[in-house]
């Protein structure tokens, strides 16, 4: 125990506490500040994080133009129109089948709905025909309540649009001059800690780009595996749900439960309770095939993380930003775990002395030689 009064009177451990929970402190503090300035500008940071991620999707699409020859603004340019073409073909291709089939599915709905409640009714549950219709009424009341009003309809797709349309702008742009971008970035960090740095956003980058293009396979062979067995079976808007599982891939977990639940439903809607068990099972074994073998193939060296921080990743994301944190969340998740990697490794260790050539004296060669006799 120390003697004396004031401050040195504190026992060290005591002290050194203190100095870590002030430092500790003062970095959640500035996280904290750091958090409440990108959720003020939410638009802004989704706008950054979505045309880093479109990115490192169409990167390749520039990259083989450049190859060719083509200028930096005509290899931006082919990126980002391969990127608007793919998706408004999609919309069309999805439009048409739902404008072709949204009368055969109105009758189908209807008649699901009145053969499911009949089944509720005449089944072994004590619910009579009136209680379900109460209980129906109440839902479609509160969903009413619910929903937004139109100026506030508006306003968000006003920031979507919006949004949008910043995501294109920096898209552009980081496909024309994104090397040139991480050079004036790299000139601002000090020269000794430039390599470190340097290294740790390359390697950031290496592991968004086999994120993206990893998920991308995976949402594939998904929508392909379950849009076959949709065609196969006979369920109407196989295309839509088709698109709606590839697009339900990019959340972990909890998209494909939505994207299943939604075919399922359609299914026994449509066709009855055998075309929703086939879906169902068809469904499951897309999916388990999916977690088994394509997980760990494609995305296993690039993860590197636990299923219990996949799915803590993409709740708190959901809590945060809704559906759209959900899906940024594994990446965002994946890249910082990666530049963290980069910069706490230790720094490779000096290469050895060159060996020393010349002979070492001895204590033969220390002690003084006797003098030549007279």
């Amino acid at each position: 125990m120390t003697t004396g009064r004031g401050f040195g009177s504190v026992p060290s451990a005591l002290r050194n506490a203190a100095a870590a929970a002030a430092c500790l402190l003062l970095v959640a503090a500035a996280v904290w500040l750091v958090v409440y300035v990108l959720f003020k500008i939410m638009a802004l940071t989704m706008a950054v994080i979505a045309a880093l991620l479109l990115t490192a999707l169409v990167a390749p699409v520039a990259r083989l133009v450049r190859r060719l020859r083509a200028p930096p603004w005509a290899a931006a340019l082919s990126g980002l129109l391969t990127l608007l073409l793919a998706i408004a073909g999609a919309l069309a291709l999805v439009g048409d089948q739902i404008a072709g089939q949204w009368r055969q599915m109105s009758r189908g709905l209807t008649n699901g709905l009145d053969r499911a409640r009949d089944q509720i009714v005449n089944g072994p549950l004590p619910i009579s025909r009136q209680q379900l219709d109460n209980v129906v009424d109440g839902m479609i009341k509160a969903a009413r309540r619910a929903s937004p009003d139109p100026m506030t309809s508006a306003s968000v797709a006003a920031e979507v649009a919006a949004a949008a349309l910043i995501s294109l702008f920096l898209l552009f742009f980081m496909l024309k001059d994104g090397p040139d971008m991480w050079g004036w970035i790299m000139r601002l960090v000090p020269e000794r800690r430039r390599p470190k740095i340097d290294a740790a956003g390359r390697a950031g980058w290496g592991a968004l780009v086999s994120y993206v293009h990893g998920i991308v396979l995976i949402a594939l062979v998904d929508a392909v595996g379950i849009g076959l067995a949709l065609v196969l079976i006979g369920v109407p808007f196989a295309l839509p749900l088709t698109l709606l599982t590839f697009i339900a891939a990019f959340i972990p977990f909890a998209g494909a439960i939505v994207a299943g639940a939604a075919a399922v439903l359609i299914a026994f809607v449509s066709g009855g309770l055998t075309d929703a068990l086939l879906v169902l099972a068809a469904v499951i074994i897309v999916q388990q095939a999916e977690s088994h073998l394509l997980q760990p193939l494609i995305m296993g060296r690039t993860l590197n993380l636990h299923p219990v921080v996949v799915v803590l990743s993409v709740t708190a994301g959901t809590l945060l930003a809704g559906i759209a944190g959900a899906v940024i969340a594994v990446p965002i998740v994946a890249v910082v775990y990666r530049v963290a990697s980069v910069l706490t490794a230790d720094d490779a260790p000096a290469s050895p002395p060159a060996p020393d050539t010349q002979p070492r004296p001895g204590p033969r060669h220390d002690r003084p030689r006797p003098a030549p006799p007279r």
